[in-house]
C-alpha cells in the first residue's frame, strides 16, 4: 500500500503548475517565492493526508464486540445443524435396530412354543 501512495504522491508532483512555479520561482520578487513555498507545502500537506487515508484503510480493525457475537453465534447454529443431523441418524438406526429385536424376539417366541 505504502509503495501505491509513493507512486501516486511521485505521479502528482508534477502536476503542480511548474510552468508558473519556475517562473515565479526566477522572479525576483520575495512574495513570488513565497507563493511557491506555500504551493509546495499546501501539495505536500495534501499527500500526507492522502497517504494517511490509504495506511488507515490498510490497517485491520479488531472487529466490534457485535461482529464477534454474531460470529460466535453463526458458528453455534452451524454446530446445532451439524449435532441436529447426527441426532436424526442416530434415531433412524435405534429405530432400525429396535424392529430388527421385534423380529428376533418374535423368531424367538415361536421357536420355544414348538418347543
Amino acid at each position: 500500500m505504502i509503495c501505491y501512495v509513493m507512486a501516486l504522491e511521485a505521479s502528482l508532483l508534477p502536476c503542480l503548475p511548474a510552468r508558473e512555479l519556475q517562473a515565479i520561482d526566477r522572479s525576483p520578487h520575495p512574495s513570488h517565492q513565497i507563493d511557491v513555498e506555500r504551493h509546495a507545502r499546501d501539495f505536500m500537506e495534501a499527500a500526507k493526508k492522502l497517504q494517511l487515508y490509504f495506511i488507515s484503510l490498510q490497517r485491520d480493525d479488531p472487529p466490534t464486540r457485535e461482529e464477534t457475537l454474531r460470529k460466535e453465534i453463526s458458528m453455534m447454529e452451524e454446530e446445532l445443524k451439524v449435532k441436529a443431523e447426527l441426532i436424526k441418524k442416530q434415531e433412524r438406526m435405534i429405530q432400525g435396530w429396535k424392529s430388527e429385536l421385534k423380529e428376533q424376539l418374535v423368531k424367538h417366541n415361536i421357536e420355544l412354543e414348538r418347543v
